[in-house]
């Protein structure tokens, strides 16, 4: 007999109703109603036992039945979402490979816009690395169609047959097996022993490295643990005669570099412009070093709008360019009424200190003649906007709680990051001052500094909001610049080191650790490591690579890299894979500076979207009416209309997502590698090749940040 379906319809079920959504707007709403208290009974007065029990049977199996067909209707659901993702994946990609453009022809375009004629990169040089990467990867290719058809064969060497082979490689009969078999015997007295000597010495230096990581992150929790962090001395008498505050008010000369940021200009001087100090004891200096005319003078009126509205701010543009950045700070420094001034704090187009920023680390100066620079921490107002922003905030997350507050902390010395840092100009003067001969030029004078004797300190709770590069155009070309520049200036400083009058702890810190280690060793076994020799060990299974190597160390330090942004989580995996697939470039940078190569000198401003919305604006407004008195809302709409009109003017130069040639060659190589290793049934190897594969083919195809339809 037929179940009955009675008690679906009746009433008298004082059950909870559950409603239950599909995603999936094709399916439509079920009521479901939770058991009632009748249908756990297992006997009564009012009904026989038996019934009861199989009343409360058929209710349970339909009410199953019904969660299972809710479970697929949603796993429905998640394949219908999984295959429009595919679909528009292969959408894209079929669009970057119909538009047929690469990196090579994006640095075309911007060698006469970036670079001097004598800075000019050699063809040939830079096409070494991708020659190297190409005869990789037919060489891979080739090889694994020789193991497939060798498998395929019944040829599995053991210890055994290795030692036969060895004994008597020309008893094996047939063309293709005497031709494997003296492959085999190549790769085992040939090529193994350099293979896996090479792969020792990189997991030495990984571990050093690895070491060296740890040391900082249990500093870092030391001073977590003790709440240890720099604190200004008590402050004078010294009143500001504006607002009759008791504090501390040297004169602060403030500088903006920039060049060509017409995205940013407007917010980083109003920002600036904001600034909670007396007026009469702080002068702005805008940079200009822009070639463009139309944005020169956008930047010429807004500093003539804020000047007529009281603040204390200078228009400058050099004639001669020379010396990117670098030039531009030192010809502002040669001005005479800089004399006058006893700091200099320095942000790049895209920063907005908040109006506290200099009563904050200015104090750090007073009663402390040794210390030389104050630098504080940068936030980032777009970090997640795309994956690509989401993983530089976890660098750089790490790079300022962990590395800088640390080496401040327990040395009083780390790099100047370039921006959001007020410097005592004594200490720069003392120093040489700022010089045009690496790309890196706030490293250098932070070295130099450091020789002379100057201390640093870094405020980890003094924020600065800035941009991050949205394009992974943009973010390879400024990790070259921040790679290349380091083993310019070691080459240029490190006889200046080794004679300074510093003790032996700081040269050996300032040598091995911060210049050897963290700018040479870690780009070099990153890429030779992970992208070379553990795919190379696919094809010359004698050489190894141990499982902690490949998984679990590699795991553990991306754990460590991510604590300090702790909503990043769920990105330690693409975290781990992209900073692998960023190796290319990093070992590329590091060549080219430590060799100078045509690319070390290489300079492009790093590109900005303007993302500081005008609310931020507004909110600095209402902060500091009395500093902005004449700004108001139409003078947003004007902002907001002048940037329209700067985007059609720039319509001629539209961006576009590129292919990367390099990326691209090393994730056929990985994925060749990982197709080998299924081969030798190597379950870590093989998932880390293919998915480390899966990365550098996403990168190759510019598919990891900023869009453009």
């Amino acid at each position: 007999m037929a179940p009955s379906f009675d008690w679906w319809a009746k009433g008298g079920h004082k059950g909870t109703p559950v409603v239950v959504k599909m995603e999936n707007p094709n399916w439509s709403m079920v009521e479901l109603e939770s058991p009632s208290e009748e249908d756990f009974l297992i006997g009564g007065d009012s009904a026989p036992s038996g019934r009861v029990r199989d009343k409360g049977r058929n209710k349970n199996a339909k009410q199953l039945t019904w969660v299972l067909l809710l479970k697929a209707h949603k796993a429905a659901g998640c394949l219908t979402s999984i295959a429009g993702a595919a679909f528009t994946l292969a959408s894209a990609v079929r669009r970057r490979v119909a538009s047929g453009r690469t990196d090579a022809d994006a640095d075309e375009a911007e060698t006469g816009e970036s670079r001097s004629g004598r800075e000019k990169e050699n063809p040939t040089v830079k096409s070494r690395i991708y020659a190297c990467i190409k005869a990789f990867l037919w060489l891979s290719i080739l090889l694994l169609g020789f193991e497939v058809a060798a498998y395929f064969k019944g040829w599995h060497f053991g210890a055994l047959e290795l030692q036969y082979l060895l004994a008597a490689p020309l008893g094996v009969k047939g063309a293709f097996n005497s031709l494997y078999s003296r492959w085999v015997l190549i790769r085992v007295e040939y090529l193994a022993p350099p293979l896996q000597f090479l792969a020792n010495v990189c997991i030495v230096l990984f571990l050093i490295q690895s070491i060296d990581r740890l040391v900082l992150c249990l500093g870092c929790f030391w001073i977590k643990f003790k709440k240890i962090k720099p604190v200004p001395k008590e402050s004078g008498a010294a009143v500001d005669p504006e607002s009759g505050e008791n504090g501390f008010f040297p004169m602060v000369l403030v500088q903006i570099p920039m060049c060509n940021e017409k995205e940013v200009y407007q917010q980083s001087i109003a920002a600036v412009c904001n600034l909670d100090w007396p007026k009469s004891s702080l002068l702005i200096q805008v940079l200009d070093d822009s070639d463009d005319p139309t944005t020169q003078s956008l930047i010429k009126e807004e500093v003539q709008k804020w000047q007529q509205e009281g603040a204390n701010i200078l228009y400058r543009h050099r004639v001669i360019r020379d010396g990117y950045k670098a030039g531009n700070l030192k010809s502002a420094m040669n001005c005479s009424y800089v004399k006058e001034y006893e700091f200099v704090a320095i942000f790049d187009a895209d920063f907005q200190p908040t109006p506290d920023f200099l009563k904050r680390t200015v104090p750090h100066f007073k009663d402390n003649e040794e210390l030389g620079l104050v630098q504080a921490r940068w936030s980032f107002v777009n970090k997640d906007e795309n994956l690509l922003t989401r993983l530089q905030n976890v660098n750089l997350s790490f790079h300022f709680e962990v590395e800088q507050q640390v080496n401040g902390i327990f040395i009083n010395f780390f790099g100047f990051n370039g921006t959001a840092g007020v410097w005592r100009i004594k200490a720069l003067e003392d120093a040489g001052g700022w010089l045009e001969r690496t790309t890196v030029e706030d490293m250098d004078i932070a070295v130099r500094a450091h020789l002379r004797g100057w201390k640093f300190v870094f405020l980890n709770d003094v924020e600065c909001q800035c941009e991050l590069p949205e394009s992974y155009e943009a973010y390879r070309k400024q990790q070259h610049r921040w790679h290349s520049g380091p083993m310019q200036l070691f080459r240029l400083c490190l006889l200046d080191i080794i004679r300074s009058k510093i003790s032996v702890w700081k040269k050996f810190n300032m040598i091995f650790l911060f210049f050897l280690l963290r700018k040479l060793i870690l780009p070099f076994y990153s890429f030779t490591l992970f992208c070379i020799i553990l795919p190379m060990t696919m094809f010359v299974p004698e050489a190894e690579l141990p499982a902690w190597v490949v998984c679990y160390i590699p795991a553990t330090m991306s754990f460590l890299n991510i604590l300090p942004a702790p909503k990043s989580f769920p990105f330690i995996v693409p975290y781990l894979l992209f900073e692998n697939t960023m190796s290319v470039t990093k070992f590329n940078a590091m060549i080219s500076g430590l060799f100078q190569l045509g690319s070390a000198y290489e300079w492009v401003v790093t590109k900005k979207s303007g993302r500081s919305s005008e609310g931020d604006l507004v909110a600095l407004i209402d902060k500091e009416p009395k500093h902005q008195r004449g700004v108001s809302v139409p003078d947003l709409e004007e902002m907001k209309e002048e940037i329209q009109k700067q985007e059609k003017l720039a319509s001629r130069k539209k961006k576009h997502n590129r292919i990367y040639v390099k990326e691209l060659s090393l994730a056929f190589l990985l994925l060749t590698a990982s197709a080998r290793s299924l081969l030798s049934a190597q379950g870590i190897h093989f998932y880390f090749l293919l998915f480390q594969g899966i990365s550098f083919l996403l990168v190759g195809l510019d598919l990891i940040g900023e869009q453009v339809e």
